[in-house]
């Protein structure tokens, strides 16, 4: 698990972490690594925008997004090759899932209105490893669903910058964006690069 590079409280994980979505013992592992509780919460991610608001660990149903002021509960997301974005408040931690779809449905803004419902100001966001605009084809209808950002492969056709896409809906915010591509970097799961049901995990956590 890599730490955040802005933000006290969140790691991103590798490919060669394992599976901890069903695997009880890699989980354990994770969690000893980062001092955290291994009952974490979870969500079946559906590419919208619901956000669960975590009052206890264990399965919170299907959203995309989870949101505590609970010191004691690790808020985890799987990705391979969507993102996974980290926003801290001032009492406050809450983790996204967002693939082109979350982002066109507004997963993250809806994160931080959520956030701010509850009481409290997001200061910073890290979105971690997700495929970038060198290696992400898409058709007209992911431009226009996104609004723009249009990128271009290393092959020369149409991407999107999905991490841009998702830093312009974070304005006001400190926002560190991870360098590294989840198609080109094999340390991590790419579904796009091998069609693989491996998932990467995100942890986020109250300190």
């Amino acid at each position: 698990m890599r730490p955040s590079e802005g933000i006290l409280g969140v790691a991103f994980g590798t490919r060669a972490d394992g599976d901890a979505r069903s695997n009880a013992a890699v989980r354990k592992r994770i969690a000893d690594e980062l001092g955290v509780s291994p009952e974490w919460a979870t969500v079946t991610q559906v590419h919208g925008d619901h956000v669960a608001i975590v009052e206890a660990p264990g399965h919170h149903g299907e959203a995309d997004a989870l949101l505590t002021a609970r010191t004691d509960i690790p808020l985890v997301v799987a990705t391979a090759d969507c993102l996974p974005v980290a926003v801290a408040g001032r009492r406050t931690i809450g983790l996204a899932h967002a693939g082109w779809r979350g982002v066109a449905a507004g997963v993250v803004p809806a994160l931080v209105e959520a956030m701010r419902t509850l009481g409290d100001e997001p200061l910073a966001a890290e979105i971690g490893p997700f495929i970038g605009p060198c290696c992400y084809e898409v058709g007209p209808e992911v431009v226009e669903a996104v609004g723009g950002f249009i990128g271009e492969t290393r092959w020369r056709t149409t991407s999107v910058d999905l991490g841009a896409a998702v830093s312009a809906q974070l304005t006001g915010l400190a926002v560190t964006v991870a360098g590294a591509c989840t198609y080109e970097d094999r340390r991590y799961a790419s579904y796009r690069r091998d069609r693989t049901t491996d998932r990467q995990v995100t942890v986020a956590w109250l300190p």
